[in-house]
C-alpha cells in the first residue's frame, strides 16, 4: 500500500506503499567475499518493496563488474529506516539511499527539511557509466523539474526519480462489458455512471486509505487549475484553497464521498485496506484509486468472474478538458555527511543504464507463497516503456491514450508542531463520507493548516 506523510524521525514505522507489506527484513552485501585492501567500499541503503530486494542485489553486482576496484556494501530491508536510522543519528551514513518521500517515519522528509541531502544536479550532465550519452537525455522529460526532485525550488536537483508508477482508477473491464457500461470521460458522466450502478446495488467508488487520495487530489488540482494553479496550492500561497479552482476539486471529492461504499472508512487502515479494494474484486464497488502495484497485491485474492483489470485517468472536470493521471515516482539520494559522493554519484548515473534498468524490470524474485515473478521495478527512461508487455503496457500506455501526467507535491517546509497538510487535506476523506465532517469544515482546516505552513517555508 501506498504511504502517508508524517514529520516523525524517532519511531519508524514499516510500510512502504504497502505493497512491500509484512515486517521480514533482509540484509546482504553484493559480493560474497570482504573487499581487499585498497578497494572503494560503496555503502547503499535500498528499501525492500514489493518489487524485492534481488533487483538490487544484481544491480550491485553488474556496477561492481563494470567498476573494478569497487565493493557495493548493499543493504535491503522493509523496515529500512529502522536498520539506518540509527547509525545515521550516530554519525554512519550510507553513501547512497533509496528511500522515497511519503513513509510513515519521513526520514527522507526529515533529512529534506535539515539540509541534509547532497546537491546532485551535476549528475544529469554526467554520461552514463557504459553508454555514450548523458544522464539527462535518457531520463524521462518533467522527472527532474518537480518538487519531489528539486524540493527547495532553487532550480537544484537533490533527488533522482527511480521507480514510477501511474496513479489512476482501477476497474473490473469485465463488469463494464457485462453491463454495456462506458468509462466516464467526465465527472458528470461519473455521476450519471454512478447512479447507475447504485440501482443495482454497486456502489462507485472504494479507496484502500486516505493517503492515496494524495496521487488522485493532486491530479485533480492539475484538471481544475492547470500546472500553475498546483504549484501555488503546492507553495502555500494565500487564498489559494478559497479559489474557484479549488472549490470545484473540494466539491468533486465531497461528492464522490456520497457515491463511496460505506463500509470504506471502517477498513481504511494499514490493517484492513484490502478489504476496500476486494470490492472492486467482488463487483462492489467500480472505481478506486491505486497504483500499478495492486495487480501483484491483490494476484491471490478472489476475483468475480470474468474480471479483467482496467485502468483509466480521472474523468474531465468538462468535456473537452484535460484528464490526468498522477506519476507516483520513488527517489534516490546522496545524504550530504556520505563519505564518498563522487563514488555515490557515479552510482546513481548507473543506475540509469539500459543494463541497470533491464536488472530492474526484469530480475527473478519470489512471491510470499515461494512462486517465482519478475521484480517488475520501471525506471523513467525515455523508451523503455516501449519494451513492456501485458498489464504493464496497460499502465504506462495511459500518457499515450490522452492522459497528461501531472509531478510534483508540496514544497518543504520546518516542521510545525501538530500540523500535517497529509492528515488534513486528505485523511479527512473518511469523515467527509462518515458524515462526520462537512465540506466546508474540510475547507476551513485545510486553509488553517496551508497558512501555518506557508510562514515554515523553506
Amino acid at each position: 500500500m501506498k504511504k502517508v506523510l508524517s514529520l516523525i524521525l524517532a519511531g519508524s514505522l514499516a510500510l512502504s506503499l504497502v505493497a512491500c507489506g509484512g515486517a521480514a527484513s533482509s540484509s546482504a552485501p553484493a559480493g560474497s567475499s570482504a573487499p581487499a585492501e585498497g578497494n572503494k567500499v560503496l555503502k547503499v541503503a535500498a528499501i525492500e518493496t514489493a518489487y524485492g530486494s534481488e533487483m538490487w542485489k544484481a544491480v550491485a553486482k553488474a556496477f561492481e563488474a563494470s567498476h573494478e576496484g569497487v565493493t557495493v556494501e548493499l543493504v535491503t530491508d522493509k523496515n529500512l529506516e529502522d536498520v539506518i536510522g540509527a547509525n545515521m543519528k550516530a554519525g554512519d551514513y550510507p553513501d547512497v539511499v533509496h528511500l522515497a518521500t511519503g513513509r510513515p517515519a519521513a526520514l527522507t522528509e526529515t533529512l529534506i527539511k535539515e539540509d541534509g541531502l547532497e546537491d546532485i544536479t551535476d549528475v544529469l550532465s554526467m554520461t552514463v557509466p557504459g553508454e555514450n550519452v548523458k544522464v539527462s537525455d535518457k531520463i524521462a522529460g518533467g522527472f527532474t523539474d518537480s518538487s519531489l526532485t528539486n524540493p527547495y525550488g532553487d532550480g537544484k536537483t537533490y533527488m533522482a526519480p527511480m521507480f514510477y508508477s501511474p496513479c489512476g482508477l482501477f476497474y473490473n473491464v469485465g463488469l463494464f462489458e457485462e453491463k454495456g457500461w462506458e468509462v466516464p470521460k467526465t465527472w458528470d458522466e461519473m455521476w450519471a455512471l454512478g447512479d447507475k450502478a447504485k440501482a443495482e446495488g454497486i456502489a462507485l467508488f472504494t479507496y484502500p486509505t486516505t493517503g492515496y487520495f494524495d496521487a488522485f487530489f493532486y491530479a485533480l488540482l492539475y484538471e481544475v487549475g492547470g500546472p500553475e494553479f498546483f504549484d501555488r496550492a503546492m507553495k502555500y500561497e494565500e487564498g489559494i484553497w478559497q479559489t474557484e479552482e479549488a472549490k470545484a476539486a473540494f466539491d468533486i471529492v465531497a461528492k464522490l464521498a456520497t457515491y463511496t461504499d460505506s463500509t470504506v472508512p471502517a477498513n481504511a487502515n494499514n490493517d484492513n485496506f484490502t478489504k476496500n479494494q476486494q470490492l472492486v474484486l467482488d463487483n462492489k464497488a467500480l472505481f478506486m484509486p491505486n497504483g500499478t502495484w495492486v495487480i501483484g497485491e491483490m494476484a491471490d485474492a478472489p476475483h468475480a468472474d470474468g474480471f479483467q483489470w482496467g485502468f483509466t485517468a480521472l474523468p474531465a472536470v468538462k468535456e473537452g478538458g484535460d484528464s490526468y493521471s498522477y506519476t507516483w515516482f520513488e527517489q534516490c539520494w546522496i545524504p550530504a555527511e556520505a563519505q564518498n559522493k563522487e563514488l555515490a554519484k557515479e552510482f546513481i548515473a548507473y543506475l540509469y543504464s539500459d543494463e541497470a534498468a533491464n536488472l530492474f524490470a526484469n530480475t527473478k524474485t519470489k512471491n510470499d507463497d515461494g512462486t517465482e515473478k519478475l521484480s517488475g521495478a520501471i525506471q523513467p527512461i525515455k523508451g523503455f516503456a516501449d519494451t513492456l508487455e501485458g498489464d504493464n503496457k496497460l499502465f504506462y500506455a495511459i500518457y499515450d491514450n490522452g492522459a497528461k501526467a501531472a509531478l510534483g507535491n508540496f514544497a518543504a517546509t520546518e516542521a510545525v508542531e501538530g500540523v500535517n497538510m497529509a492528515d488534513t487535506l486528505f485523511g479527512t476523506v473518511n469523515s467527509l463520507v462518515s458524515g462526520d465532517k462537512t465540506e466546508d469544515q474540510w475547507i476551513a482546516d485545510v486553509t488553517k493548516v496551508s497558512d501555518q505552513l506557508r510562514a515554515a517555508l523553506k
